[in-house]
């Protein structure tokens, strides 16, 4: 097992053969895969990293500095990790793959439970305000869009290791091919297997992990069609995971099965639409106490839906943006079968918009309209959506874009907010009413062709917004209670890229007023868990052929939470280089420090923050 004092002398012998690589590649000129290092732009991805250092890659993995989203974990973001957007909760975000919202219909915990290979899947976009409104799916207030990807010839495998008996091994493949007197369509295939293991970064923090998964595509001229189907198993441990503060030491285990088609066609000048089709199964096994297992807390949810998006362009002044879903879920449950056990759930959003020139590559673009919830258990709510935008763009590739919008948003709430009893360590509310989030927002964004800015300015109220709460006089952990809270946020984003070097920066502010309209209320586990400051800082410098080094950096100060112990305070960073030998192709060896600062902030209040993790391995591709 490596220690502290071995990865200081690794680290000091490693900085000697950098320099000798950095010789090499002038007389070499060899080339690194850019498959394996893609560019960190401001319109893609958003962190210098994107392979963790605790276990194999995830769709979600390195957004904990992601500056859109704020990523809170339990042992790591790849074990459970609550995302949260512009203030909001895990409950009100939305996970997007393809034009359908993958529910998870018992608890948002499980709604970053997505088992695909990062490789099949596009960089996640952050839908908020009138964008969320009309994309989104029962997420009041921001959705993390995926696209499918396109499906290129390549192939790799990972192995290594790390401190705290670390392992992890993965297998990634791809196929193409075209179709015999028919040269516009391709067909792909893609497979891929990962699994990981750990004593964890602190004691009773280990994990098992492992993951398949296989998509089969086919391509055409104006259409792209996927077919997925993949399996996750995770097994994990964590101090105080979700029933802080009573001192328990918690497992979870977690079993997603996920079955998907989707289709994207274009048509016309600009038009296009996208249908996703899928089943998803999640089961769950949560341990209270390790030491004394039992079968108090088992789930499993079943969902099925249909989702279909698009924009229709009538003219060159005129169009329509459009989407719908419907999907249906089952719960079978030792604890939250006390209210209903199904529910189905409709949305439809339609948006006109009308374009106006104002000559010199200047234009106007309107957008009115309203989207429609329901569900076979609650009442219906009709949501308003507007937006102006205005935009202008040279020859020289310098755009411009403002605009203002208004919009509103509703969800209805998870079965263990609303199906289980009401008191015990989670103690539900079937009475809890729909949550309603109104937004306006003003925003901005310069591009400039090696540099761009983007900012926002935004006023959210929500309204019977659900928030798990403490009291102390009570016996329950966490009781499910409707808050009141209106948040004013910043948030700035910018971008800088040089010869060898790319960087991004960010900063945003937040500030709440909550009414819970309850004074016995002590404290707030999610709602009032937010960075009032927080910046990030990425970058990727190639100082040679041969050499990557990546950094990301996070720093926050949390609002005051009378449960999270410890300082309120952290600066966090994730250290990683990769290393490719002149003499073998396509070879890789990296090494990545995650924590260096020996940082111990708790991410969930009273629930123990990660340890460092140290990891090095190998990656050979074709």
């Amino acid at each position: 097992m490596l220690t502290k004092a071995s990865l200081t002398a690794y680290i000091a012998l490693i900085i000697p053969a950098f320099v000798a690589a950095q010789k090499t590649s002038e007389n070499n000129g060899s080339r690194i895969n850019a498959d394996l290092l893609p560019s960190l732009t401001v319109v893609g991805q958003k962190t210098a990293n994107q392979r963790p250092v605790t276990t194999y890659e995830t769709p979600i993995s390195n957004l904990d500095f992601d500056p859109r989203v704020d990523m809170q974990s339990r042992n790591m973001a790849e074990a459970q990790g609550d995302l949260s957007i512009r203030g909001g909760t895990f409950e009100n975000t939305g996970i997007q793959v393809g034009s359908a919202t993958i529910l998870a219909p018992q608890t948002g915990h499980y709604g970053t439970e997505l088992p695909i290979a990062p490789e099949m899947l596009g960089e996640p976009k952050i839908l908020t305000g009138a964008d969320n409104a009309l994309r989104g799916f029962n997420s009041s207030v921001g959705t993390a869009s995926y696209s499918w990807s396109e499906i290129t010839k390549r192939g790799s495998l990972t192995v290594g290791g790390g401190d705290h008996d670390l392992n992890f091994q993965r297998l990634h493949n791809a196929w193409t091919g075209t179709y015999k007197n028919s040269g516009d369509w391709t067909w792909g295939a893609e497979i891929e297997s990962s699994r990981s293991e750990s004593d964890g970064t602190i004691p009773f923090g280990d994990h098992d992990f492992d993951r398949s998964s296989a998509r089969f595509q086919l391509l055409g001229p104006d259409s792209q069609t996927d077919f997925f189907a993949g399996y996750q198993s995770k097994f994990f441990g964590w101090p105080e995971m979700y029933a802080a503060p009573y001192g328990s030491n918690e497992t979870e285990y977690i079993k997603t099965r996920l079955v998907l088609l989707n289709h994207q066609q274009s048509y016309g000048n600009r038009s296009n639409w996208e249908a996703t089709a899928y089943h998803r199964r999640n089961s769950d096994h949560y341990i209270y106490n390790r030491f004394s297992p039992n079968n108090n807390f088992i789930h499993e949810t079943k969902v099925s839906s249909l989702a279909l998006s698009g924009f229709h362009e009538i003219d060159e002044d005129k169009a329509v943006n459009y989407s719908g879903q419907f999907s249906g879920d089952e719960i079978r449950s030792t604890k939250l079968e006390n209210h209903f056990t199904n529910r189905s759930y409709y949305k439809l959003s339609i948006v006109p918009e009308f374009t106006r020139s104002l000559g010199n590559q200047e234009e106007l673009t309107f957008k009115f309209g309203a989207s429609l919830d329901d569900t076979n258990r609650d009442n219906s709510k009709v949501s308003p959506v507007a937006e102006i935008n205005w935009k202008k763009t040279d020859k020289k590739g310098r755009s411009e874009n403002a605009y203002i919008s208004y919009a509103q948003s509703t969800k209805v709430l998870g079965y263990g907010a609303i199906g289980g009893s009401p008191s015990g360590l989670f103690a539900s509310d079937p009475g809890l009413h729909r949550e309603i989030s109104k937004n306006i927002e003003l925003g901005y964004t310069l591009k400039e062709e090696d540099w761009s800015i983007k900012g926002a300015l935004f006023y959210r109220w929500d309204k019977d917004l659900v928030d798990w709460t403490y009291d102390s006089n009570n016996t329950n952990a966490r009781s499910a209670k409707n808050v009141d809270i209106e948040t004013v946020g910043v948030e700035i984003i910018a971008s800088r890229t040089w010869d060898k070097l790319q960087t991004i920066a960010s900063y945003s502010y937040l500030h709440k007023d909550e009414d819970y309209k309850d004074s016995t209320i002590d404290g707030s586990f999610y709602a009032l868990n937010f960075p009032e400051h927080r910046a990030t800082l990425g970058f990727i410098w190639n100082p040679n052929d041969l050499l990557e080094i990546r950094i990301d950096n996070e720093w926050r100060e949390q609002q005051a939470n009378p449960l999270r112990e410890g300082s309120s305070n952290a600066l966090n960073s994730h250290l990683a280089a990769s290393y490719y030998p002149a003499q073998l192709n396509d070879f890789e060896i990296f090494v990545a420090f995650d924590k260096p600062w020996d940082e111990d902030f708790q991410d969930i209040p009273g629930t123990p923050g990660r340890g460092d993790q140290f990891s090095i391995g190998a990656t050979y591709s074709w």
